[in-house]
C-alpha cells in the first residue's frame, strides 16, 4: 500500500531546547500503524536551539545518518571523531557493536536545522564507523558508497527544476520512501510539500514538481 505521510501529522516532540517532527514512532511518539518501513527505521526533523544538544549517549546495530539543512551541528563519537558539520554537508555513523556520541549545536547564536535518519543494516555487530561528505545531487550512500550502508538500500539526493518529472520505479522485493525537503509537487492527483514523505510499495505516477525542490528518495529491500 502506498502512503503520504503528510508534514502536520507527523508526531511533535518539544524540549526547551529542540523541536523535533517524527516520520515513525519516536520516543514519547507512540503510533503502531508507524514503526518505520522497510529499512528506515527513524526519520526526525529536528530543530536545535544555540548551544544546545544530545548529550553523549549509546547507539548499537543501526546506520545513522545526519542532514545539516541550516546551522551547524559538533559531533563528537567514542572512536576519536570531533567534527562540525554545516549545512550542505551530512554524516554517517555506523553504531556497529556500539558507539557513543553527542550532537550538538555549534552555534551560539543560530538555530541548527538538521535531518536525522535511521536505517536498520543486514546484520547485527561488526566494527563501528563514520563518514562525512557533501551533499550533493545524486547517490548519497548505498552498499559501496559514497557513504557505506549496511545494507542493500540506497539513499539519492534529488534537486529537481520546477517543470521536471521524477518517475519512481518500484523493483520486485523492493520498497521506495521519498522524503521531500523543499518546495512540492504533484503525484497522482495528490500535492505532495516540503515535510511531507511518500511510502512506496507500488509503482505510482511519477513525481510533477511545481517548483525547485529538494527531496530523498530511499530504495531499501522490502
Amino acid at each position: 500500500m502506498n502512503m503520504i505521510h503528510e508534514n502536520m501529522t507527523r508526531g511533535l516532540t518539544r524540549k526547551g531546547w529542540a523541536e523535533a517532527r517524527h516520520t515513525f514512532s519516536f520516543g514519547t511518539f507512540l503510533d503502531p500503524t508507524r514503526m518505520g518501513f522497510a529499512r528506515l527505521r527513524v526519520l526526525n526533523e529536528d530543530w536545535i536551539i544555540p548551544g544546545a544538544g544530545f548529550a553523549p549517549h549509546d547507539h548499537a546495530d543501526m546506520d545513522i545518518l545526519t542532514l545539516v539543512l541550516s546551522g551547524r551541528i559538533r559531533h563528537e563519537d567514542s572512536l576519536g571523531n570531533r567534527v562540525e558539520l554545516s549545512p550542505g554537508e551530512v554524516q554517517l555513523m555506523r553504531a556497529g557493536s556500539g558507539i557513543t556520541h553527542s550532537e550538538v549545536n555549534a552555534s551560539e547564536e543560530e538555530v541548527a536545522h538538521v535531518l536525522q535518519i535511521w536505517l536498520i543494516p543486514d546484520r547485527r555487530g561488526g566494527a563501528p564507523g563514520y563518514q562525512s561528505t557533501p551533499l550533493a545531487p545524486g547517490l548519497l550512500a548505498g552498499p559501496e558508497g559514497p557513504l557505506t550502508l549496511g545494507s542493500n538500500s540506497t539513499v539519492t539526493y534529488l534537486l529537481p527544476k520546477e517543470g521536471e518529472e521524477t518517475p519512481i520505479e518500484v523493483t520486485p522485493g523492493r520498497a521506495v520512501f521519498v522524503q521531500i525537503l523543499d518546495g512540492f509537487a504533484l503525484i497522482d492527483g495528490e500535492r505532495v510539500t516540503a515535510g511531507d514523505g511518500l511510502q512506496i510499495s507500488t509503482t505510482p505516477p511519477g513525481l510533477h514538481w511545481q517548483s525547485d525542490a529538494a527531496a530523498l528518495i530511499f530504495d531499501m529491500p522490502a
